[in-house]
């Protein structure tokens, strides 16, 4: 059709005017925001670049059904750490002698176990139900974010463990342990079932219990004292997780605690009854809250879509010298180039049905899982509390108690610190105004880590210094043959500085890596940033597999060792590439949030409404 020359130039006019107009309006608008400095903005207004700078940052008020949730943790961490606390006296110990449950009686010089098949053995089964444990996550957080939602799968996911925890009990019952074979296929076919179910329920109810919180932006608000404030929705996210991490330490400690106890004087059968009798309790909180709780429904293959814009991405970026291929990776274009905005309708890919934003909000999903890719080594040090360091303290001198019982003064000391953290220390730095960011607590939590292996390094040197069997104190002689070891003049109390080193490395590290992967991830994805988040640790055992013949006599000092080297390095190797982003914390933040599907195209319609009213 052709174009009326009158047409075109009334177009061109128009045109200029409407250019002249956004020009002047920029001036306006920039001339608004240098006021805009020094000026207070009315309470629920977003805050100015000047106002994020000077105002201390507070969290939000934490809604009461979030409590309700962080107790189907509690259980489900009782149920957990209960029955894992005795997994290394169960497979590697004797069963005692005139004893048809495991229990030792005589805590002393007795000592509880069922299938004696040595540290080893225990050490690479109880690395192997890390392994699965937090590789199921990845499976669980596919279905929740395509198929069935956070709440149906953690549901579904709590009945499989069920009846897990009830094939453990099998194990552990007296006529079973008298065959060891049978005992030990019946303990295996339970940990299978157990991880299935811990998929399904731990990268789900992460995200389900911040989504309660109604905040999603920064605002500035005036406390009744008359001191302004920006409340902050990572302030408030990361003070749900310390408090939800506070309640899965409640459930450890007092799982862990009454299970070892139960071990010695009972049976290992209590141990793994008592557990799954508090898991019970986890479906019926469930089923009172069905109709309370926030719920995101799933939208599809998202996770489909996302790793096809990566992949778009990364088209003609490839290259046989190093060098080039850097460059094009890095050279500020990566995710810019692939947002929808930048395809016209011919080129634009038919999966391509997202806007410009959440591009912007799956490229912080991915940098927080690069992010994620350092924490092996960083579990490599905590996975020793599991094992190693419960073997260590057989050696020692144990006082009365079960020589698996200083376990339990990693939750205990992390109950401690967790209030102490947010009820004080959090509020002094920032009322000095320094808001320790999460990257740099992750750095910190790294070489904390660090700092425990020393410790257990330095406590193995004096057991084999001190032990009459030399460097085999476990009484497993060079040649194969055992011997009985007396236990050495050490009181096992000497590991308190691993267990609270570790507990003060989890709140820095672990806590941490809940709120980054909540607050990065695009809200469609965020199971699966937390199954990334806990698949780390399922590298950290794989690595684990490596540092087997590390694990007993006479190299623990090197395992100890190795570990510790291995942390300070990936603590390093952490802050140097990630460094960068934490620069961006509030940026990333405030992103806004991007739309997929039919969401999409309800976004434009209400655009088009808005551009026609303006009109």
């Amino acid at each position: 059709m052709a174009s009326d020359p009158t047409s075109v130039a009334v177009s061109d006019h128009v045109h200029a005017i409407v250019k002249d107009k956004e020009v002047n309006l920029a001036h306006v608008q920039s001339a608004h925001d240098e006021d805009r400095i020094g000026t207070v903005t009315a309470d629920g207004g977003d805050p100015t670049e000047e106002e994020l700078r000077i105002l201390r940052r507070v969290p939000d008020k934490i809604p009461w059904n979030i409590y309700t949730i962080a107790f189907i943790e509690l259980c489900e961490r009782f149920s957990y750490y209960g029955t894992t606390a005795v997994f290394t006296n169960f497979i590697q110990q004797k069963l005692p002698e005139y004893s048809a449950t495991g229990a030792s009686y005589d805590i002393e010089n007795g000592q509880a176990g069922a299938l004696g098949l040595g540290q080893r053995t225990a050490f690479a089964l109880t690395t192997f139900n890390s392994f699965w444990q937090y590789t199921m996550p990845l499976f669980g957080a596919w279905i929740a974010d395509s198929y069935l939602g956070r709440f149906r799968t953690i549901g579904a996911a709590l009945m499989v463990d069920i009846v897990g925890h009830i094939i453990l009990i099998v194990s552990g019952l007296p006529p079973v342990i008298k065959t060891p074979n049978g005992s030990l296929a019946a303990f295996s076919i339970g940990i299978i079932l157990m991880g299935v179910g811990t998929g399904g329920f731990k990268p789900n109810v992460n995200p389900l219990i911040v989504e309660q919180l109604d905040l999603e932006r920064m605002i500035v608000k005036t406390l009744p004292s008359g001191e302004r404030v920006v409340v902050d929705p990572a302030a408030t996210a990361s003070r749900v997780y310390h408090y939800f991490y506070l309640f899965i330490n409640v459930g450890a400690l007092t799982g862990q605690l009454a299970m070892v106890y139960c071990e010695h004087y009972v049976g290992f059968w209590l141990s793994f009854t008592l557990p799954t009798i508090l898991l019970c309790f986890c479906p019926l909180v469930m089923l009172w809250g069905r109709r309370r709780y926030k719920r995101v429904p799933p939208q599809g293959s998202v996770l489909g879509r996302s790793m096809k814009l990566f992949a778009l991405a990364n088209k003609g970026r490839w290259s046989l010298n190093p060098r080039k291929t850097y460059r094009l990776l890095h050279d500020g274009t990566f995710w810019e180039n692939v947002k929808p905005s930048k395809f016209d309708a011919a080129t634009k890919p038919k999966w391509m049905d997202f806007n410009d934003a959440w591009v912007d909000e799956v490229r912080r999903g991915f940098n927080a899982c690069a992010v994620f890719l350092w924490y092996p080594l960083f579990w490599l040090c905590y996975n020793q509390i599991n094992n190693n360091l419960i073997s260590q303290a057989a050696t020692m001198k144990v006082g009365g108690v079960p020589n698996d019982v200083l376990t339990n003064l990693n939750p205990f000391a992390l109950i401690i610190m967790i209030p102490l953290l947010d009820v004080f220390i959090y509020p002094a730095l920032r009322k000095m105004r320094l808001n320790p960011t999460p990257l740099k607590r992750i750095a910190i939590g790294y070489f904390a880590g660090a700092a425990a292996m020393i410790w257990a390094c330095v406590i193995q040197y004096y057991i084999y210094k001190t032990s009459e069997c030399g460097y085999y104190a476990n009484g497993r002689m060079a040649d194969g043959t055992e011997r009985e070891c007396a236990r050495v003049e050490i009181s096992m109390w000497a590991q308190s500085g691993s267990y609270i080193l570790i507990a003060f490395s989890e709140i820095m590290a672990s806590i941490t890596s809940l709120e980054y992967a909540h607050s990065k991830a695009p809200a469609n994805m965020r199971s699966m940033v937390q199954s990334v988040a806990l698949f780390m640790n399922a590298i950290s055992s794989a690595i684990g597999f490596a540092l087997v013949s590390l694990a007993d006599d006479p190299l623990l000092v090197w395992n100890y060792a190795v570990v510790a080297i291995l942390a300070v390095f990936g603590g390093c190797m952490f802050w140097l590439q990630m460094r960068h982003l934490d620069t961006q914390e509030d940026e990333l933040n405030m992103l806004p949030k991007g739309a997929v599907g039919d969401v999409v195209a309800e976004a434009k319609f209400d655009d088009d409404e808005k551009s026609e009213v303006k009109a």
